[in-house]
């Protein structure tokens, strides 16, 4: 089995803290020579600003390929496509395109009057322009809007065909969870590069909140474990442990690619990738 090709998401600091994390998170990760690293967007466009100065910066400074998150939330169909044009005079050339979350308190995505309806005219949109791969959001769980079984896969297909090339899963526990679904996309008829989302667990509680709000399965003996776990003091361990495992089931099922969640806390998925067998590559400025 050979070492997998990584990537990594960030997310835009919003206080000098942050910052600092932000920045120490892409040193820790950026010798292991990600195939790209995404930058994300607050919910309701709220870091657009900031988005695009770590994405600019990142790109710059650290010889990094940048994917830009880019939404539909509250921006009109010019406003947006505006970032696009500054995104690639800035040398960014992928973009993970989403619907995304209404600002907080919105309740229900509602479609800005001059704005993109969804991601699929998003999507179709960046095609014409020719400046973009264009990467889009996957969920091998139910999304919690979903309307059937089948519409997390129909909405998928609509976005490969509008133009997309690429998707990055939900994050999930059990690797038979990306297996069905792989299978379910492939019968669709689905045949573009489908990227697992990967989740080290660096805080129980807020992991399980956040999957519950996003509709993610948490297996029972997933709970259990990390329960007992943080009773031990265990906790890093068990998350590198279960996390590790999860990857070389992935791997050993075809998997060639692993997308980490990083929320700018870098040492888990160092440990993990370290486990799995991809090691620091130096550069001539490293070395020099």
């Amino acid at each position: 089995m050979s070492a997998p090709r990584l990537s990594f998401e960030f997310f835009p600091p919003q206080s000098l803290e942050a910052s600092f994390r932000l920045w120490d998170t892409v040193r820790t990760l950026s010798p292991l020579a990600p195939e790209f690293v995404s930058v994300t967007y607050g919910a309701g466009g709220t870091t657009r600003d900031l988005t695009h100065d770590a994405v600019k910066t990142i790109h710059n400074h650290y010889g990094l390929n940048v994917a830009a998150h880019l939404t539909c939330v509250e921006a009109t169909k010019a406003e947006t496509m505006e970032i696009c044009d500054r995104y690639a005079e800035a040398g960014v050339t992928e973009i993970v395109a989403l619907r995304g979350d209404p600002p907080k308190g919105a309740g229900a995505f509602t479609p800005h009057p001059d704005g993109f309806a969804d991601s699929c005219e998003l999507i179709s949109a960046l095609a014409d322009t020719g400046k973009f791969k264009i990467r889009v959001g996957a969920y091998p769980d139910p999304h919690p809007e979903a309307a059937s079984d089948t519409a997390d896969i129909d909405w998928l297909k609509r976005k490969i065909d509008a133009g997309a090339t690429s998707a990055i899963t939900q994050f999930f526990f059990e690797a038979d969870t990306f297996f069905r679904f792989r299978d379910r996309c492939a019968a669709a008829g689905i045949d573009a590069q489908i990227i697992p989302g990967i989740l080290p667990v660096e805080n129980w509680k807020g992991v399980k909140k956040f999957a519950d709000r996003c509709g993610a399965h948490v297996p029972q003996w997933v709970i259990e474990a990390f329960e007992k776990a943080e009773r031990d003091d265990r906790h890093d361990l068990l998350a590198v442990s279960l996390c590790s495992e999860l990857c070389t089931d992935l791997l050993e099922g075809g998997v060639e690619d692993l997308h980490f969640y990083t929320l700018n806390k870098p040492h888990l998925t160092r440990e993990v990738a370290h486990a799995l067998g991809v090691v620091p590559q130096a550069t001539l400025r490293d070395v020099a």
